[in-house]
């Protein structure tokens, strides 16, 4: 169950980096409507898992980008 709920979650990342040049982590849980950020790091571990995704610290900040 787990495993499903993480590839939904990652699905709606995915829709939400698609077409920008990346986005914050309080931008990207808000655009893909995660309510937790436990939610929004397991749909980003399955991303990173796939290298699908990139990640980068700016000025403190969690910033995430479709490879």
């Amino acid at each position: 169950m787990l495993k499903e709920k993480a590839g939904v979650i990652a699905g709606q990342i995915w829709e939400a980096l698609n077409g920008t040049e990346g986005k914050t982590q309080k931008q990207l849980k808000k655009e893909a409507k995660l309510k937790a950020d436990k939610d929004l790091f397991l749909g980003l571990g399955w991303l990173l898992r796939e290298d699908k995704i990139e990640t980068s610290e700016v000025d403190g900040e969690l910033v995430v980008k479709l490879k």
